[in-house]
């Protein structure tokens, strides 16, 4: 018999790695279902076939509504891909709480939520693939990003979690470790750690931190990787009959990470200060 293709569900799918994932799994003659907050936005996933859908991550209700409106539609979800985030910056003494605790509600909860919606019909169907986008920043830790690297370390301690519970029901768990990747987040972020850096003590280091990934993210001198090299690992994943734990790509990924695994802390530690530059 010949195979139905997959459905597939991607969150924060209106830009950067998202949009562009929605759009590979079309060339591979998925059903797609981008969801995004910004429904406006998802147009060009509509444009090539697949369906937008308003989601907020953030809202249970929300959530559910996405979920059922496909399984309405398509009786499955065989892949879902929550890629919904966004990066918080600043001093871990000056960041409001309520701002922390909205990047865990997106990048954590909303990710878990998500899951959660999925999970009852891939048991039921005994099959289905769950694909965190995570990042580099779940393996290691740097200056003024504290709050964004606490949720992604989050996401990599669930997601282990959950490969193990879900095994026995042919559900499988992959996390995507992106490393500097052409989106707006560089930008974002070094807007928030300026924001969130203001203290007289910390603003110069503050400063320069920002200006490393403005350097990346916004010059035009300075190659990084496009988000279609994350798409890519995201449908390996979704393919792949043995699906790795992790898949990390992008630029500078395997550098950080393994400086982090490999150098003594001080090292470490030394050696983020001659990369960005700060005292």
């Amino acid at each position: 018999m010949e195979k139905k293709p997959l459905v597939i569900l991607i969150t924060g799918a209106s830009s950067g790695i998202g949009l562009d994932t929605a759009l590979e799994f079309l060339k591979k003659g998925a059903v797609v279902y981008g969801a995004a907050r910004r429904v406006e936005l998802l147009k060009p996933i509509e444009d090539s076939g697949g369906h937008g859908l308003f989601c907020d991550v953030t809202d249970i209700k929300s959530i559910a509504k996405c979920v059922k409106e496909v399984i309405k539609k398509e009786k499955k979800i065989d892949v879902l891909v929550n890629n919904a985030g966004f990066g918080l910056g600043g001093s871990v003494e000056e960041v409001p709480l309520e701002e922390a605790k909205k990047q865990f509600d997106v990048n954590v909860f909303g990710l878990t939520e998500m899951t959660k919606a999925v999970l009852p019909y891939m048991r039921k169907q005994k099959s289905g693939r769950i694909i965190n986008v995570s990042s580099i920043g779940g393996q290691f830790s740097s200056p003024f990003l504290g709050w964004y690297h606490a949720s992604k370390w989050c996401v990599e301690a669930l997601s282990d979690s959950l490969r193990m519970e879900t095994r026995p029901y042919g559900i499988k768990v992959s996390i995507i470790e992106p490393g500097l990747t052409r989106t707006d987040w560089g930008v974002i972020t070094a807007k928030n750690i300026r924001k969130n850096s203001v203290i007289e003590d910390y603003s110069y280091n503050a400063n320069k931190v920002a200006e490393y990934y403005e350097k990346y993210y916004v010059s035009t001198n300075t190659k990084i990787a496009k988000p279609v090299v994350i798409a890519k690992a995201i449908i390996k994943a979704a393919y792949s009959s043995h699906p790795k734990a992790r898949y990390r790509t992008g630029t500078f990924a395997s550098l950080y990470v393994n400086g982090h695994k490999y150098f003594p802390t001080w090292l470490y530690d030394f050696a983020m200060r001659i990369l960005m530059k700060t005292k």
